[in-house]
């Protein structure tokens, strides 16, 4: 006795049943034995698009796999017209999203092997890695939704628009979000700094740990972490010390003015020669600049001819050693601050006083008498009863 179940009976049920299993099984066996050659030639190469294909044909999930299976064993069957309809809105909503899978682990996985490839040449892969990632799979999945909405008959057209309406209005309350958004787009694009970079903003310095979508994360000198927003970051002064290829170095020294005119002549040849005695310095100039206060001032230019800082303390702590030695040899002071007061004769002053005119004495808050003259002020207080 042959069973109806909508419209089909059991043996056509278990053809289609059979059918969807086979496609599935197909697929299953497809996607396995593809990614195991896939994987076994990208072992032998260098290049990174067979890595990127096999880790995005291993996503392949195993819902759309049936879902195809059971679209194709469908079509055994005598369905009404709108289950028929249905099923192909659902199976173009399951291809849809294995593909917004595909291009979500696509990115990732690009991004990924972009940053190990090139993290020991261009430390810009790791700041850049989170906001292109984070930008692309927001554009994939935009669009696939839009497109499962247009598969079932929504009209788009007035959702984009409402969408557009309420992203202006989105745009004005998170102007400050999306500004700091923007900016990390900014670094990403222009890389002003790089993650590993030691720059100064401002008066704040440190090395570059993080730059996400709205701050950038700074390690200070003193070991504390310094958050900065990305616009923040953009409109202060950076100065970027990793990339600096060698150091302009100004330093003033200052002598006695108790030296003759040969030794004051000597001074710039003696730091010429300071200088030019540093394998990793080169000597730019060296001149008499100012008279002091208490010093005559020399002003002393050169080039370290690399980055590092720890070099540049070295050659200026042998340069600073040489002068010293020289300057005890050529019989030259250091200059310190000093100050020298001249006294007038004391007798010139006391006969100047005497010959004054006396002037009246005048009290003071605390009683004492102020004898006024041209030299000398004299004070006399009472002494206590």
């Amino acid at each position: 006795m042959d069973y109806l179940f909508w419209n089909n009976d059991l043996l056509t049920w278990a053809v289609a049943f059979g059918i969807a299993t086979a496609v599935y099984l197909v697929l299953h066996a497809a996607r396995v034995t593809l990614v195991r050659r896939i994987e076994a030639f990208a072992a032998h190469t260098s290049t990174w698009v067979d890595d990127l294909a096999g880790r995005v044909l291993a996503a392949t999930h195993p819902l759309f796999m049936l879902a195809v299976g059971l679209y194709v064993g469908s079509h055994w069957l005598t369905l009404p017209d709108k289950t028929v309809t249905l099923l192909s809105h659902l199976v173009v909503t399951a291809l849809l999203l294995q593909m917004a899978r595909w291009g979500d682990v696509g990115v990732h996985g690009w991004l990924q092997l972009y940053r190990t490839r090139r993290n020991e040449q261009d430390a810009a892969a790791t700041t850049s890695t989170a906001a292109l990632g984070f930008v692309a799979r927001t554009f994939i999945w935009a669009v696939i939704i839009l497109m499962i909405l247009d598969n079932f008959g929504v009209n788009i057209t007035t959702l984009v628009a409402s969408l557009g309406i309420g992203g202006v209005a989105v745009a004005l309350a998170m102007q400050n979000i999306l500004g700091d958004l923007f900016s990390s787009l900014s670094i990403v694009l222009d890389k002003p700094f790089v993650v590993g970079d030691f720059i100064s903003v401002d008066d704040l310095s440190g090395t570059v740990e993080y730059v996400g979508l709205k701050t950038t994360r700074i390690r200070g000198l003193g070991g504390e972490q310094i958050v900065f927003s990305n616009s923040d970051m953009l409109s202060s002064r950076i100065r970027n010390y990793k990339r600096m290829q060698t150091r302009r170095i100004v330093f003033s020294i200052g002598v006695v003015y108790e030296i003759s005119k040969q030794q004051l002549l000597a001074i710039p040849g003696i730091l010429r020669e300071a200088v030019q005695a540093q394998a990793q310095a080169k000597f730019d100039r060296a001149h008499f600049k100012a008279y002091g206060a208490s010093s005559l001032d020399f002003e002393v230019v050169y080039i370290v001819q690399t980055a590092d800082y720890g070099v540049y303390m070295d050659v200026q702590q042998a340069i600073n050693i040489a002068l010293f030695e020289r300057f005890e040899q050529e019989g030259i002071g250091f200059a310190y601050p000093t100050q020298t007061v001249h006294l007038g004769n004391p007798e010139i002053r006391l006969a100047r006083a005497e010959a004054a005119p006396e002037a009246p004495a005048t009290p003071d808050r605390g009683g004492a008498d102020i004898g006024t003259g041209p030299e000398r002020l004299t004070s006399q207080r009472p002494s206590s009863a």
